[in-house]
């Protein structure tokens, strides 16, 4: 599977990006999506994930009620819309997929920078 990210850029404190995940070479349908990110000097952490059917999502607290994840399975594409985007929200993201859990992942996308100013 080849993973393709895109969707980042630099927005304004308060508004708003949405980072798209298409996939390649295998369907997504049977992973478990999420989406990472990593800030300059911090380690790399999950956002946001979604179970093979979207039945179950997970959420980072710190982006609750600001993000959502979502799949098109049938387009093979992960979605991520972020509202009331923060500058400590800046990082390059990073779509990921496992078959198991996110202890094992499977595929990496490539990162797109999402830069917020104040």
């Amino acid at each position: 599977v080849q993973l393709q990210a895109s969707g980042g850029g630099l927005v304004q404190a308060g508004g708003s990006l949405r980072l798209s995940c298409a996939a390649s070479g295998r369907t997504l349908s049977n992973y478990y999506m999420g989406w990472f990110r990593q800030a300059p000097g911090k380690e790399r952490e999950r956002v946001a994930s979604i179970s093979r059917s979207g039945g179950y999502t997970y959420y980072l607290d710190p982006v609750k009620g600001r993000f959502t994840i979502s799949r098109d399975n049938a387009k093979n594409t992960v979605s991520l819309q972020m509202n009331s985007l923060k500058p400590e929200d800046t990082a390059l993201y990073f779509c990921a997929a496992t078959g198991r859990d996110w202890t094992r992942i499977d595929y990496w996308g490539q990162g797109t920078l999402v830069t917020v100013s104040s």
